[in-house]
């Protein structure tokens, strides 16, 4: 089985949500943080990301910022874009025998309506978002794909473009693939220690048939 993240990885859409984030702070009276520093919470659930952004905030403030966000993120006009052939390297992980997913700190109306404005969802036999379960990096949203389709962590990767995936991944026991090409640089990524990291999609195909042959 193959766990994807979706913001950032399958998605080209880390620019949609420092905007939101910009508008949410703006909205909220609460200062206007640099782009980079938004882009570092990118994988959390909301809340978790209202509370890492701004530590100082009352339970109260920071689900007020998460509920900003939201108003903006879902009254955006901008369209989410798929990163260039991610339908084609799904189709070709699925015909050649790979279980897929998703877990991601969205929402589940977030995860719900990019999969349909995407045209992705019927790639994925199931998903989990942080407002199911709880925030990356816990490794709860593997674990319950895990049980789902009884596999073994051994048999799983997860592939993100953030250090909360890889640790995510170290959490449950599976094999984490960091991607270069989302919110977090090589450094911070590295720093996670990923078994592999890939620069583009187009590699996974790749990674996965040799895997198999492997055994």
């Amino acid at each position: 089985m193959i766990v994807f993240d979706w913001d950032g990885t399958l998605v080209q859409s880390t620019g949609h949500i420092v905007r939101c984030f910009e508008r949410a702070m703006a909205s909220e009276n609460l200062p206007i943080l640099p782009a980079e520093q938004i882009q570092g919470i990118i994988g959390l659930g909301l809340y978790e990301a209202a509370r890492t952004l701004f530590p100082d905030l009352s339970d109260d403030k920071a689900a007020s910022l998460a509920a900003a966000y939201r108003s903006h993120y879902f009254t955006r006009t901008e369209a989410i874009e798929p990163y260039p052939g991610v339908g084609e390297i799904l189709s070709g992980l699925r015909d050649a025998g790979c279980w897929l997913a998703i877990a991601t700190g969205k929402s589940n109306r977030g995860l719900q309506e990019a999969l349909a404005e995407t045209g992705l969802g019927h790639y994925f036999l199931s998903t989990r978002t942080a407002e199911q379960t709880v925030s990356k990096p816990a490794p709860l949203m593997l674990m319950q794909l895990l049980d789902e389709f009884g596999v073994t962590p051994d048999e799983t990767w997860m592939i993100g473009d953030t250090d909360f995936d890889i640790l995510m991944a170290h959490n449950a026991g599976c094999a984490p693939v960091a991607i270069t090409h989302g919110a977090h640089d090589r450094a911070r990524l590295a720093a996670a220690r990923p078994h592999v990291m890939i620069d583009a999609l187009d590699e996974i195909l790749d990674l996965y048939q040799a895997a198999r042959t492997r055994g």
